[in-house]
């Protein structure tokens, strides 16, 4: 037999580097799971169920429920993912299928920029433009038709649920419509070529044929800008209105898990009450968890569905 060379001290260094690099990552999502569990392990004994169903956040009484922000959280990212999701795709059809060769550039770079301004800067301008002008023209007219429209009922505050929703709509429509713009991108294009051969209309072969190929690509887009939402900060404390309650309509404030954190973190002087704190840390990153884990199930999901049609093809 003859003896395998022994690879090059260089690429064994650089074999080693990249193992510690690729296991940095999970050892950091350990170390940081201890390290919040650590902390709200009183917490958790103290309140265990209180933190998960309770109502009142009260910190000079000791009460700690968080059910408010937990539900304010889920409220808000999935009226965003729902506002954004249709404009997203429908902004990465156009780049990718119908914009004429000249503006597809401009118009992916314009998608792009919308993604790297900060979260303050969304949250500055849902504040003084935004909230204005809904509690000026949109909320009178919701009030207006409350005995039609559920969930539009109550006084027009601005800061609400309503407008924390918006945000994160614009804030998670540029990554949804990147992340769809480069599925699309990559369809064959033999598989446009195929239906138009057989006769279908440009919209007809969008439809028929470029969606359903690129549709694991485009739930895990979908997926991506719901963890996004769910731990944005600055943006939607600014909003939102900042109210430990249920909201019952959309134009209540509310509260979320991260603007819970960012407005109280700094002032939790008592034991308790930073250990609250982490607690609800911990449940946000639950949350964010379950969402990743949830995409990656569904896109497996639906790649298993297409891999059969795509082999008969």
């Amino acid at each position: 037999m003859i003896a395998r060379a022994r690879p090059p001290l260089a690429d064994r260094i650089y074999r080693g580097f990249i193992t510690l690099s690729a296991a940095f990552v999970p050892a950091l999502l350990v170390a940081l799971t201890v390290v919040i569990v650590r902390a709200a392990a009183p917490a958790i004994g103290a309140h265990g169920s209180d933190l998960l169903f309770g109502q009142v956040w009260d910190v000079s009484h000791g009460r700690f429920g968080a059910l408010p922000a937990i539900i304010g959280t889920l409220l808000s990212s999935i009226l965003a993912l729902a506002l954004a999701t249709p404009l997203a795709l429908g902004a990465a059809i156009f780049v990718s299928e119908l914009a004429p060769a000249r503006l597809r550039s401009p118009i992916a770079f314009l998608l792009d920029l919308l993604a790297a301004i900060p979260s303050v800067v969304y949250g500055l301008w849902g504040l003084l433009v935004l909230v204005p002008f809904l509690r000026a023209h949109v909320m009178p007219t919701l009030t207006s038709l409350a005995g039609i429209v559920p969930f539009v009922r109550g006084p027009a505050y601005g800061p609400s649920l309503l407008a924390a929703s918006i945000v994160l709509a614009i804030m998670i429509l540029p990554y949804i419509a990147s992340v769809a713009r480069e599925v699309l991108a990559a369809v064959p294009t033999s598989q446009r070529e195929s239906a138009l051969a057989l006769g279908a209309t440009h919209w007809e072969m969008i439809r028929d044929a470029v969606l359903p190929y690129a549709r694991s690509g485009i739930i895990g887009g979908v997926m991506l800008g719901l963890g996004r939402a769910l731990g944005e900060t600055m943006a939607v404390t600014m909003v939102i209105g900042n109210r430990a309650e249920i909201p019952g309509s959309l134009l209540d404030p509310a509260y979320t898990m991260a603007a819970l954190l960012a407005n109280e973190f700094a002032e939790a002087s008592d034991e308790a009450h930073l250990a609250a704190l982490m607690a609800v840390a911990g449940l946000l990153l639950l949350v964010t968890l379950a969402v990743n884990v949830l995409a990656r199930w569904l896109v497996a999901g639906v790649r298993r569905a297409d891999a059969p049609r795509e082999s008969t093809a």
